[in-house]
């Protein structure tokens, strides 16, 4: 191994040797804490050192890392206190996420690291978020993300590479090439001949690194950061090193030929590098035991100090209340202007005065740009608002929602459209996993409103008709809206806008260009959580949303029945008192909804009503939705498929029950 030492100094190399030394010499104890069973699992990043300190030590101190678990290096090179790290580790409360998610799975802005989730594609994407970030604050600045090479298979490596290489943003991408994922050797991962020769499909700038060579790594990481802040572009690192230990402790590392191990036993990047400033002049014997002495004082202080804190208590309200960040909902009343509107250009005019008010708010999607977005919501956008803040995105639903949460990491407020609310599912694992978690975990709001163009009746066959909100009702950390009137779309899209939190905005197609109301003009906000009494009446309850609004309104006006309908709007979090208050005063219901049947929000619905208002019913709960079978195309069958045929017979049974 050669070291080239030329161009840093004597101080910079003994820095890089204690940083290194630090995170090894962690490892070592925490090993030996793993076979006395004080933590639960542990990933080595033994023998990659050199990458996480040198990629560190070449970025300034408020540029964002976002590490993976092998790279420890990286917070310690940060200088996070190890009390912090070891309660992290042991699940105190003197760790970053209160004890509700384990090793590196935390952020800290302090230091300016995000960690990971252990899916590992989105970390790349939501580097792209916090390059966009720097560029839409024009600062000088770059962003470093971490892989390994098993990681690159997923499809959210080829997405996050194609943003950054579109948008030209300024992330450097640190593959690091371990030899294997978990058991799985390279050649079985991938058939270039290295992962740095993947950067020429994407027109992007890529090197092969020396991972165990920690001068080449800090000294090549240095010259491209220092290029990048300047010119900004991604770049592509593929870091050559090997893994000595097991993916995790117990996996081992029987599936790796013994001959090959000890080869890179040999490239030790510690032990090498060690022998090196020693030849140098600028380590001694004695002062490597100085400084080994002195390390291994700060760990047993960082232990003992974390394993004398109590373990977490917590109370349900204590959990439920960090599911959420915190939002005052401050009430914006309508004015006394209105104009006549369709549902669609209510919605693009709740999403233009959200732009107007928010100059961190920024637009994502397919064609949304010049274009307009195919249902020409933004139409005209982008000569208010420049391409800066309208974006047009490549095709990759997963990438954008992941941009979408590093902007929010950079304190910017996004709005992405999804084409169809069909398109969701593939990027359904960085909202349900990374938006929808990251508060609860660490205290990271994900200022992300997902719009959803959504539902049937238009003969848009199985992919571009699914009202598909009970994907999402299961997950907490999420809010549903769906709206059924242009005046509530306007006010509840702005208060979506409003809330720090993840909001998956429901807009039925068929609604855009048939429903027309009376909008206030300007700025107004709508309560987020709060159902709408539509009609008031003692005979029986609806409770409903969307599309399936309408459906009621005609049947009931068909049938003069005297009818209590409640529009619920949001679905998250539902309004329980409100159709709780109708029940007990009509002590019947009927619940209506588009989706199918089978664990939609009606069965929930109809299991809470039952809890808390069963002595109160006269007949049981009545749900009515579509058939059990994807969308047809058909016109026929579309008609047949929809729960609206049935609404008037199922009604009826309920009343004369």
């Amino acid at each position: 191994m050669v070291f080239d030492n030329r161009l840093i100094s004597s101080e910079t190399q003994l820095e890089l040797y204690k940083n290194m030394l630090t995170s090894r010499m962690i490892e070592e104890k925490m090993l030996v804490l793993l076979r006395q069973g004080k933590i639960s699992k542990w990933f080595s990043g033994i023998g990659q050192e050199a990458i996480s300190v040198g990629v560190t030590a070449a970025l300034e101190q408020d540029e964002y890392i976002l590490p993976m678990h092998r790279n420890l290096g990286v917070f310690t090179t940060r200088k996070i206190p190890l009390y912090r790290l070891f309660g992290q580790w042991q699940g105190k409360g003197i760790g970053f996420t209160k004890g509700r998610d384990r090793s590196f799975h935390f952020g800290t802005h302090q230091h300016h690291i995000v960690g990971m989730i252990s899916h590992l594609g989105p970390q790349l994407g939501v580097a792209d978020g916090i390059g966009l970030g720097y560029l839409l604050k024009r600062e000088s600045k770059v962003c470093a993300v971490f892989s390994g090479e098993g990681g690159t298979s997923e499809g959210d490596f080829h997405e996050a590479l194609n943003i950054a290489s579109v948008w030209s943003l300024p992330v450097l991408f640190c593959i690091e090439n371990n030899g294997y994922g978990l058991s799985t050797p390279t050649e079985e991962q991938f058939n270039c001949e290295h992962i740095a020769d993947k950067g020429k499909g994407y027109g992007m700038e890529s090197h092969i690194i020396d991972g165990n060579n920690i001068l080449e790594v800090y000294s090549k990481v240095s010259s491209i950061a220092k290029s990048v802040r300047e010119n900004p572009r991604p770049v592509l690192l593929e870091f050559k090193t090997f893994r000595m230990r097991g993916h995790e402790e117990a996996s081992g590392t029987k599936y790796v030929p013994k001959a090959l191990l000890e080869q890179w036993k040999r490239k030790d990047p510690v032990l090498n590098f060690e022998a090196f400033l020693n030849d140098e002049g600028v380590l001694g014997s004695q002062q490597v035991n100085i400084i080994k002495e002195n390390i291994t004082r700060e760990i047993e202080q960082g232990l003992n100090r974390a394993f004398s804190e109590q373990e977490l208590e917590s109370s349900i309200q204590e959990e439920l209340q960090d599911v959420y960040k915190g939002h005052q909902h401050s009430e914006v009343l309508p004015g006394e202007e209105t104009e006549n509107m369709r549902l669609v250009d209510a919605i693009s005019d709740g999403l233009r005065e959200g732009m107007r008010k928010f100059e961190d708010l920024v637009i994502m999607g397919q064609d949304v740009a010049e274009y307009g977005g195919v249902f020409k919501v933004t139409q005209g956008f982008v000569e208010e608002f420049s391409k800066k803040r309208v974006r047009n995105t490549p095709i990759c639903e997963s990438g954008i929602v992941s941009t979408a949460m590093g902007l929010a990491i950079q304190n910017f407020k996004t709005v992405v459209e999804m084409q169809f609310a069909d398109f969701v599912s593939s990027g359904f694992n960085p909202i349900v996993n990374y938006l929808a978690k990251s508060h609860y975990r660490w205290g990271q709001q994900a200022d992300v409103v997902i719009r959803m163009p959504c539902g049937a009746g238009v003969g848009a066959g199985p992919f571009h008709s699914q009202t598909n909100e009970a994907w999402f009702l299961k997950t907490p950390g999420l809010k549903v809206l769906y709206p059924a009137f242009p005046m509530d779309a306007k006010g509840l899209l702005i208060s979506a806008i409003e809330d720090p939190n993840p909001v998956l905005f429901f807009e039925h197609k068929a609604l855009y260009r048939t429903q027309y109301q009376d909008v206030p003009l300007g700025y107004y906000n709508t309560p987020i959580g709060e159902a709408a009494l539509l009609k008031s009446g003692d005979t029986v309850s609806i409770v409903t949303y969307g599309a399936a609004v309408h459906w009621a309104v005609e049947v009931i006006d068909e049938l003069h029945i005297d009818a209590e309908l409640i529009d619920l709007r949001t679905l998250m979090p539902l309004d329980e008192q409100t159709i709780y208050s109708s029940v007990k005063k009509t002590g019947k219901l009927l619940i209506l909804h588009e989706d199918t049947l089978f664990c939609g929000l009606a069965s929930e619905i109809a299991a809470l009503v039952m809890e808390h208002c069963f002595e109160y019913l006269d007949a049981p709960v009545i749900r009515v939705g579509s058939i059990e079978t994807p969308i047809p195309f058909a016109k026929s069958l579309e008609k047949n498929y929809l729960p609206k045929t049935r609404l008037r017979e199922e009604l009826l049974k309920l009343i004369e029950y």
